[in-house]
């Protein structure tokens, strides 16, 4: 699966790993739901972290079409909420 960080560029990442980032999309679900802006803000930077350290970046030439699109470390509650489907950030969640 390709995903892609805003504004930083693509990872190929193993399939293998949605359950785990499943688990942060659902956290920043609740958070989101609940208004708690401190603990969305640091569960964004959780899953953007765990999507870093498990994929795999590919070059800045590259043209993969993304198959997953994240918001940047530095977007708000209400650019998350634009962004959202049904079952979150990640397909497989909520």
């Amino acid at each position: 699966m390709i995903v892609r960080i805003m504004g930083e560029g693509q990872v190929r990442l193993a399939d293998s790993h949605l359950t785990e980032l499943n688990k942060l999309d659902d956290e920043l679900l609740q958070e989101m739901e609940n208004g708690d802006g401190p603990g969305f803000r640091q569960t964004l930077h959780a899953l953007l972290a765990k999507v870093r350290d498990l994929g795999e970046p590919l070059p800045d030439d590259s043209l993969e079409p993304s198959e997953l699109i994240l918001p940047p470390p530095d977007a708000t509650l209400d650019q998350v909420r634009d962004l959202l489907s049904d079952d979150g950030l990640i397909p497989g969640s909520a």
